[in-house]
Protein backbone atom coordinates (compact mmCIF):
# COMPACT_ATOMS: atom_id res chain seq x y z
CA UNK A 1 0.00 0.00 0.00
CA UNK A 2 1.17 3.57 -0.90
CA UNK A 3 1.10 6.13 1.84
CA UNK A 4 1.13 9.48 0.31
CA UNK A 5 3.54 12.23 2.76
CA UNK A 6 3.33 15.38 1.76
CA UNK A 7 6.75 16.56 1.25
CA UNK A 8 7.52 20.11 2.63
CA UNK A 9 10.33 22.10 1.05
CA UNK A 10 12.57 23.71 4.19
CA UNK A 11 13.54 27.43 3.97
CA UNK A 12 16.64 27.18 6.01
CA UNK A 13 19.24 27.16 3.80
CA UNK A 14 21.03 24.18 6.34
CA UNK A 15 19.02 21.61 4.32
CA UNK A 16 21.16 22.50 1.13
CA UNK A 17 24.28 21.37 3.14
CA UNK A 18 26.37 18.26 2.25
CA UNK A 19 26.05 15.60 5.42
CA UNK A 20 27.51 12.51 3.25
CA UNK A 21 30.17 12.55 0.28
CA UNK A 22 31.28 8.95 -1.80
CA UNK A 23 33.39 8.96 -4.09
CA UNK A 24 34.07 5.63 -6.51
CA UNK A 25 33.77 3.12 -3.40
CA UNK A 26 34.99 -0.41 -4.49
CA UNK A 27 34.65 -3.81 -2.47
CA UNK A 28 35.70 -7.48 -3.63
CA UNK A 29 34.91 -10.31 -1.67
CA UNK A 30 37.47 -13.10 -3.25
CA UNK A 31 38.35 -11.36 -5.82
CA UNK A 32 34.61 -11.30 -6.85
CA UNK A 33 33.02 -7.45 -7.19
CA UNK A 34 30.54 -6.62 -4.52
CA UNK A 35 30.60 -2.77 -4.87
CA UNK A 36 32.13 -1.06 -8.49
CA UNK A 37 32.32 2.74 -7.88
CA UNK A 38 29.66 3.37 -5.94
CA UNK A 39 29.52 7.90 -5.92
CA UNK A 40 26.31 9.91 -4.62
CA UNK A 41 25.92 12.75 -2.23
CA UNK A 42 23.20 13.25 0.60
CA UNK A 43 22.30 16.92 1.67
CA UNK A 44 21.23 17.57 5.20
CA UNK A 45 17.11 17.57 5.41
CA UNK A 46 16.97 15.26 2.73
CA UNK A 47 15.71 10.89 2.14
CA UNK A 48 17.58 9.06 -0.19
CA UNK A 49 15.81 5.78 -1.16
CA UNK A 50 19.28 3.06 -1.32
CA UNK A 51 17.48 0.68 -3.46
CA UNK A 52 18.49 -2.26 -5.77
CA UNK A 53 17.40 -6.01 -6.16
CA UNK A 54 18.93 -8.50 -3.51
CA UNK A 55 23.12 -9.22 -3.90
CA UNK A 56 22.76 -5.37 -5.68
CA UNK A 57 26.02 -4.58 -3.32
CA UNK A 58 23.44 -2.53 -0.49
CA UNK A 59 24.25 -3.94 2.27
CA UNK A 60 27.75 -3.92 1.04
CA UNK A 61 28.07 0.19 0.55
CA UNK A 62 25.60 0.62 3.85
CA UNK A 63 28.92 -1.01 6.21
CA UNK A 64 31.35 0.74 4.53
CA UNK A 65 29.25 3.75 5.35
CA UNK A 66 28.93 2.64 8.64
CA UNK A 67 32.73 2.36 9.50
CA UNK A 68 31.56 -2.03 9.95
CA UNK A 69 33.75 -2.60 6.69
CA UNK A 70 36.79 -1.00 4.99
CA UNK A 71 36.44 -0.11 1.12
CA UNK A 72 39.46 -1.58 -1.12
CA UNK A 73 39.48 1.63 -2.81
CA UNK A 74 37.44 5.38 -2.91
CA UNK A 75 36.92 7.18 0.01
CA UNK A 76 33.97 8.87 1.51
CA UNK A 77 32.95 11.57 4.43
CA UNK A 78 30.28 12.27 7.14
CA UNK A 79 30.06 15.54 7.89
CA UNK A 80 32.77 16.63 6.89
CA UNK A 81 34.78 14.02 8.20
CA UNK A 82 37.25 12.02 6.16
CA UNK A 83 36.55 7.80 6.00
CA UNK A 84 40.12 8.07 7.58
CA UNK A 85 38.94 8.73 11.03
CA UNK A 86 36.21 5.87 11.36
CA UNK A 87 35.82 6.73 15.31
CA UNK A 88 34.43 10.46 14.95
CA UNK A 89 32.18 9.44 12.23
CA UNK A 90 30.57 6.54 14.36
CA UNK A 91 29.81 10.14 16.57
CA UNK A 92 28.18 11.73 13.65
CA UNK A 93 25.97 8.57 12.31
CA UNK A 94 22.26 6.46 13.62
CA UNK A 95 21.63 3.42 12.62
CA UNK A 96 18.43 0.96 12.80
CA UNK A 97 19.59 -2.39 11.28
CA UNK A 98 17.06 -4.49 9.79
CA UNK A 99 16.79 -6.77 12.46
CA UNK A 100 17.59 -5.71 15.91
CA UNK A 101 17.95 -7.10 19.08
CA UNK A 102 16.88 -5.68 22.13
CA UNK A 103 16.83 -6.80 25.66
CA UNK A 104 13.84 -7.77 27.29
CA UNK A 105 13.84 -7.00 30.73
CA UNK A 106 15.09 -3.55 31.39
CA UNK A 107 13.07 -0.62 30.62
CA UNK A 108 13.15 1.69 27.16
CA UNK A 109 14.00 4.09 29.35
CA UNK A 110 16.62 2.36 30.92
CA UNK A 111 18.11 0.96 27.55
CA UNK A 112 18.13 4.38 26.38
CA UNK A 113 20.49 6.21 29.24
CA UNK A 114 22.55 3.32 28.53
CA UNK A 115 23.45 4.43 24.94
CA UNK A 116 23.62 8.11 26.14
CA UNK A 117 26.17 7.70 28.41
CA UNK A 118 27.85 5.88 25.58
CA UNK A 119 28.35 8.97 23.95
CA UNK A 120 29.96 11.17 27.17
CA UNK A 121 26.68 12.10 28.40
CA UNK A 122 26.21 11.98 32.58
CA UNK A 123 23.56 10.54 33.91
CA UNK A 124 21.32 13.68 34.16
CA UNK A 125 21.47 14.55 30.96
CA UNK A 126 21.38 11.03 29.44
CA UNK A 127 17.73 10.51 30.93
CA UNK A 128 16.45 13.84 30.41
CA UNK A 129 17.80 13.05 26.13
CA UNK A 130 16.19 9.53 26.84
CA UNK A 131 12.43 11.11 28.46
CA UNK A 132 13.16 13.50 25.16
CA UNK A 133 13.62 10.95 22.45
CA UNK A 134 10.48 8.96 24.19
CA UNK A 135 8.10 11.61 23.31
CA UNK A 136 9.36 12.48 19.90
CA UNK A 137 8.75 8.82 19.36
CA UNK A 138 4.87 8.27 20.70
CA UNK A 139 6.77 6.23 23.51
CA UNK A 140 6.18 8.40 26.38
CA UNK A 141 3.62 6.73 27.77
CA UNK A 142 5.44 3.33 28.03
CA UNK A 143 9.03 5.23 29.70
CA UNK A 144 8.86 2.61 32.39
CA UNK A 145 7.45 -0.51 30.65
CA UNK A 146 9.47 -3.24 29.89
CA UNK A 147 10.81 -3.96 26.36
CA UNK A 148 9.36 -7.30 26.37
CA UNK A 149 5.87 -6.00 26.52
CA UNK A 150 6.46 -4.14 23.63
CA UNK A 151 4.54 -4.58 20.05
CA UNK A 152 6.99 -4.96 16.90
CA UNK A 153 5.97 -1.31 16.06
CA UNK A 154 6.74 -0.06 19.46
CA UNK A 155 10.40 -1.68 19.28
CA UNK A 156 11.04 0.19 15.54
CA UNK A 157 9.80 3.37 17.42
CA UNK A 158 12.88 2.77 20.17
CA UNK A 159 14.92 1.29 17.50
CA UNK A 160 14.83 5.26 15.87
CA UNK A 161 15.24 6.73 19.72
CA UNK A 162 18.28 4.82 19.54
CA UNK A 163 19.46 5.40 16.17
CA UNK A 164 19.23 9.26 17.41
CA UNK A 165 20.48 9.27 21.17
CA UNK A 166 23.89 11.27 19.72
CA UNK A 167 22.07 13.75 17.44
CA UNK A 168 23.31 12.18 14.27
CA UNK A 169 23.77 14.11 11.01
CA UNK A 170 23.24 10.77 8.99
CA UNK A 171 20.45 8.21 9.80
CA UNK A 172 20.95 4.93 8.41
CA UNK A 173 17.50 2.88 8.14
CA UNK A 174 17.17 -0.73 7.28
CA UNK A 175 13.16 -2.12 6.30
CA UNK A 176 12.34 0.11 9.17
CA UNK A 177 8.47 -0.66 8.31
CA UNK A 178 8.95 -4.14 7.68
CA UNK A 179 6.32 -6.43 9.57
CA UNK A 180 4.21 -2.85 10.23
CA UNK A 181 0.08 -3.25 9.75
CA UNK A 182 -0.76 -0.34 7.42
CA UNK A 183 -1.34 2.47 10.44
CA UNK A 184 2.27 1.54 12.01
CA UNK A 185 3.38 1.98 8.80
CA UNK A 186 2.20 5.27 7.92
CA UNK A 187 3.06 6.63 11.59
CA UNK A 188 6.90 5.04 11.06
CA UNK A 189 7.08 7.10 7.80
CA UNK A 190 6.11 9.88 9.41
CA UNK A 191 7.76 10.17 11.91
CA UNK A 192 11.36 9.56 9.49
CA UNK A 193 10.10 12.26 7.61
CA UNK A 194 10.20 14.73 10.48
CA UNK A 195 13.49 13.12 11.70
CA UNK A 196 14.72 14.56 8.36
CA UNK A 197 12.86 17.45 8.22
CA UNK A 198 13.36 18.99 11.78
CA UNK A 199 16.49 17.41 12.49
CA UNK A 200 18.19 18.97 9.12
CA UNK A 201 19.68 15.23 8.94
CA UNK A 202 20.22 13.00 6.08
CA UNK A 203 18.50 9.63 6.12
CA UNK A 204 19.73 6.40 3.93
CA UNK A 205 16.22 4.47 3.79
CA UNK A 206 16.89 1.40 2.35
CA UNK A 207 13.32 -0.67 1.62
CA UNK A 208 12.22 -3.31 -0.79
CA UNK A 209 8.59 -1.55 -0.63
CA UNK A 210 9.16 1.21 -3.49
CA UNK A 211 5.42 2.48 -3.34
CA UNK A 212 7.03 3.62 0.51
CA UNK A 213 10.29 5.18 -1.05
CA UNK A 214 8.34 7.14 -3.37
CA UNK A 215 6.20 8.38 -1.20
CA UNK A 216 8.75 10.08 0.93
CA UNK A 217 12.19 10.00 -0.33
CA UNK A 218 13.74 12.80 -2.05
CA UNK A 219 16.39 11.57 -4.17
CA UNK A 220 17.03 7.77 -5.25
CA UNK A 221 19.67 5.45 -5.83
CA UNK A 222 19.60 2.19 -7.73
CA UNK A 223 22.51 -0.15 -7.44
CA UNK A 224 22.76 -3.52 -10.07
CA UNK A 225 25.40 -5.89 -9.89
CA UNK A 226 27.78 -3.38 -7.46
CA UNK A 227 26.86 -0.33 -10.56
CA UNK A 228 25.27 2.68 -9.89
CA UNK A 229 22.34 2.26 -12.43
CA UNK A 230 20.25 5.45 -11.66
CA UNK A 231 20.08 8.15 -9.47
CA UNK A 232 19.11 11.55 -8.73
CA UNK A 233 15.55 13.35 -7.46
CA UNK A 234 12.14 10.75 -7.48
CA UNK A 235 10.98 13.13 -9.02
CA UNK A 236 13.57 12.66 -12.30
CA UNK A 237 13.67 9.04 -11.90
CA UNK A 238 10.45 8.84 -12.32
CA UNK A 239 9.71 12.04 -14.13
CA UNK A 240 9.19 10.15 -17.90
CA UNK A 241 5.53 9.88 -19.17
CA UNK A 242 3.99 6.59 -19.04
CA UNK A 243 4.82 4.32 -22.05
CA UNK A 244 2.75 1.86 -21.57
CA UNK A 245 -0.80 0.90 -20.91
CA UNK A 246 -2.54 -1.82 -21.27
CA UNK A 247 -6.13 -2.47 -21.87
CA UNK A 248 -8.50 -5.41 -21.66
CA UNK A 249 -11.25 -6.93 -23.64
CA UNK A 250 -12.78 -10.36 -24.48
CA UNK A 251 -10.90 -12.62 -25.58
CA UNK A 252 -12.99 -12.68 -28.98
CA UNK A 253 -12.45 -9.40 -29.84
CA UNK A 254 -8.52 -9.30 -29.63
CA UNK A 255 -7.54 -9.32 -33.54
CA UNK A 256 -10.56 -6.96 -33.89
CA UNK A 257 -9.62 -5.06 -31.48
CA UNK A 258 -6.09 -4.56 -33.15
CA UNK A 259 -8.05 -3.95 -36.40
CA UNK A 260 -9.85 -0.75 -35.13
CA UNK A 261 -6.80 0.28 -33.57
CA UNK A 262 -4.18 0.01 -36.38
CA UNK A 263 -4.95 3.63 -37.78
CA UNK A 264 -2.32 4.61 -34.68
CA UNK A 265 0.59 2.47 -35.52
CA UNK A 266 2.80 5.81 -36.36
CA UNK A 267 1.93 6.59 -32.36
CA UNK A 268 2.33 3.00 -30.98
CA UNK A 269 2.66 -0.63 -31.08
CA UNK A 270 -0.43 -3.11 -30.24
CA UNK A 271 0.57 -6.31 -28.83
CA UNK A 272 -1.38 -9.26 -27.53
CA UNK A 273 -0.35 -9.23 -23.81
CA UNK A 274 0.06 -13.33 -21.68
CA UNK A 275 -2.56 -12.50 -19.96
CA UNK A 276 -5.73 -13.62 -21.78
CA UNK A 277 -7.92 -10.62 -23.41
CA UNK A 278 -5.25 -7.85 -23.07
CA UNK A 279 -4.21 -5.39 -25.33
CA UNK A 280 -0.87 -3.68 -24.37
CA UNK A 281 -0.31 -0.66 -25.95
CA UNK A 282 3.48 0.35 -26.27
CA UNK A 283 4.14 4.36 -27.29
CA UNK A 284 7.42 4.92 -29.46
CA UNK A 285 10.00 6.99 -28.29
CA UNK A 286 9.58 9.55 -30.98
CA UNK A 287 6.02 9.96 -30.14
CA UNK A 288 5.44 8.77 -26.65
CA UNK A 289 2.74 11.77 -25.28
CA UNK A 290 3.70 13.99 -22.91
CA UNK A 291 1.85 13.81 -19.70
CA UNK A 292 -0.20 16.71 -20.70
CA UNK A 293 -1.63 14.54 -24.09
CA UNK A 294 -1.23 11.51 -22.20
CA UNK A 295 -5.09 11.46 -20.98
CA UNK A 296 -6.30 12.75 -24.69
CA UNK A 297 -4.74 10.20 -26.75
CA UNK A 298 -5.82 7.35 -23.92
CA UNK A 299 -9.64 8.72 -24.35
CA UNK A 300 -8.95 8.68 -28.40
CA UNK A 301 -8.05 5.07 -28.24
CA UNK A 302 -10.63 3.77 -25.58
CA UNK A 303 -13.22 6.17 -27.95
CA UNK A 304 -12.10 3.85 -30.83
CA UNK A 305 -13.21 0.81 -28.63
CA UNK A 306 -16.19 2.19 -27.55
CA UNK A 307 -17.43 2.82 -30.95
CA UNK A 308 -16.25 -0.15 -32.42
CA UNK A 309 -18.83 -1.49 -29.56
CA UNK A 310 -15.80 -3.89 -27.73
CA UNK A 311 -16.25 -3.97 -24.57
CA UNK A 312 -13.21 -2.83 -22.34
CA UNK A 313 -13.46 -4.86 -19.16
CA UNK A 314 -9.63 -2.91 -17.68
CA UNK A 315 -7.02 -0.67 -17.77
CA UNK A 316 -3.98 -0.74 -16.65
CA UNK A 317 -0.88 1.39 -17.20
CA UNK A 318 2.82 1.02 -16.79
CA UNK A 319 5.94 3.54 -16.27
CA UNK A 320 5.63 6.76 -14.31
CA UNK A 321 5.91 4.91 -11.32
CA UNK A 322 9.56 4.08 -9.02
CA UNK A 323 8.34 0.55 -9.64
CA UNK A 324 8.26 0.01 -12.96
CA UNK A 325 11.25 2.07 -13.58
CA UNK A 326 13.19 -0.18 -10.85
CA UNK A 327 12.32 -3.37 -12.46
CA UNK A 328 12.80 -1.81 -16.11
CA UNK A 329 16.35 -0.99 -15.38
CA UNK A 330 17.23 -4.33 -12.90
CA UNK A 331 15.33 -6.64 -15.22
CA UNK A 332 17.24 -10.31 -15.62
CA UNK A 333 19.15 -10.39 -12.52
CA UNK A 334 19.66 -13.06 -11.08
CA UNK A 335 18.14 -15.13 -13.83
Amino acid sequence: MAFVIKRKKSKSTGENSQVLYAKDLRKSYGGRPALRGLSFELNAGRILGFLGPNGAGKTTAIRILTTILEPDSGSFRVAGIPSTFPEKIREKIGVLPESLGFPKNITALEYLIYFSQLYKRNKSEARARSLSLLTEVGLEQRVKSLISSFSHGMRQRLGIARALVNDPKVVFLDEPTLGLDPRGQKELLEMIVKVARGRKAGVILCSHDLPEVESICDDVLILNMGKVIAKGTVKDIIGQPRDTIRIKVPSRSLAYARQHLAKFKNLFKVTSGEKNGWLIIQFSDLTRPKSKEYSSLNNNILMVLINAKIPILGLETEGGRLQDVFLNLTEGVNK
